[in-house]
């Protein structure tokens, strides 16, 4: 259809738009006149309500992270009943690596377990302060105890050194920024068949530009109450679960705002956390088959890969695994999720009895044999 009211023209670099007025007698014979808007004008007009459109998207992002049952906004939420049923439902498809624990371990005989371990939510519980998210003695015990029978890596978007202070053992390999920064013990272990000390950093050439991200979001947020920005050497996370909600699309709007500077870098979401991270390819399912290839099981049918983590960017191993019809994938969450995982786990202290388990059966086996 054609509309008589508008006329675009692409006349020396500027736009015409043609409006019919009602008193054609002060204007030319045709009834019309044209209004010139300057391209540039009109091109950073589209380009704000662009940008609009993106931080509107990632504030209602922000909303579907809160891992309560009752979404902000919403009024009421399903009667106990139907939520009980949804859980029964779910829980039937992802069932409880502890019940299941029998089934998980006939899987590995005459196999390699190798485990991978999320930090924050998993081995830690989820905290207002990301910097005073400790693990208890308890959870450090029985990640100590699974390091010495099988191969063990905590894959974490928190900065490797800082993970590293968190959990306070040697022998571990250690995967900071989503798996964009890999070190393994600088000593000869039993687990690796290289023989190889492992150190891999993906993204050295975005470092000054995380940098820079980083210090122009903490210069940002630093009036918004609650906001925490945490510099992860190769990505930035920009927490707000301590935010008030009325704010969340200020934080939003100050973090897409700098990231349309940096195209690129990219911007993902976890639980609570905003975060920047280079746009290469490479995440937890990467880091994940990065490890499982330096210690020299590529390829293998007798490796029995166990991912536990609790947050979407987690996602990306549990793939993997499903993927490679190989290994599980074990989500820690009390709600239903959508989840490529085969089991899971409640909270860190299931998590903790799951990791005693699998030691105390090792030691049996090794008894038995």
């Amino acid at each position: 259809m054609t509309n008589h009211n508008a006329l675009i023209s692409d006349a020396k670099g500027s736009i015409g738009v043609a409006v019919r007025v009602p008193n054609q007698s002060l204007f030319s014979p045709g009834g019309g006149r044209y209004i010139s808007i300057p391209r540039k004008k009109l091109v950073q007009k589209l380009e704000t309500d662009q940008s609009q459109t993106r931080t509107h998207s990632w504030i209602e992002a922000m909303r579907a992270s809160s891992p309560t049952r009752i979404r902000p906004g919403n009024i009421s939420s399903l009667p106990e009943s139907d939520e009980e049923d949804e859980y029964s439902s779910w829980l039937a498809q992802h069932p409880s690596a502890l019940t299941m624990f029998e089934e998980i371990a006939e899987a590995s005989k005459g196999k390699q377990i190798v485990m991978f371990l999320d930090y924050d939510g998993t081995l830690s519980p989820i905290v207002e302060n990301p910097d005073r998210a400790y693990m208890s003695d308890e959870m450090r015990e029985a990640v100590k105890g699974v390091a010495r029978y099988f191969p063990t890596a905590i894959v974490t978007g928190r900065c490797r050194d800082k993970v590293r202070r968190f959990v306070k053992l040697p022998g571990l390999y250690y995967a900071g920024s989503h798996g964009m920064d890999i070190k393994g013990p600088s000593k000869k272990t039993k687990h690796n068949k290289n023989n190889k000390g492992v150190l891999f950093q993906a993204a050295n050439e975005f470092l000054p530009m995380i940098d820079q991200v980083s210090k122009c979001l903490v210069e940002k947020m630093r009036d918004i109450e609650g906001a925490n920005v945490e510099n992860n050497k190769f990505c930035v996370s920009v927490h707000y679960r301590c935010v008030d909600q009325k704010d969340w699309a200020l934080v939003a709007e100050h973090v897409t705002s700098i990231l349309s500077e940096y195209p690129k870098l990219r911007l993902t979401q976890g639980r609570k956390v905003l975060e920047i991270r280079p746009t290469i390819k490479w995440d937890k399912g990467k880091a994940l088959e990065f490890l499982l290839e330096s210690l020299g099981f590529a390829n293998s049918n007798d490796v029995l890969p166990i991912y536990i983590g609790d947050d979407r960017t987690d996602e990306d191993a549990f793939k993997v695994l499903k993927r490679k019809g190989q290994g599980f994938g074990i989500l820690v969450s009390k709600v239903p999720k959508e989840t490529s995982a085969t089991y899971s786990l409640q909270q860190p202290s299931e998590v903790g009895e799951f990791l005693q388990r699998l030691v105390e059966w090792k030691q049996m086996s090794l008894r038995g044999r």
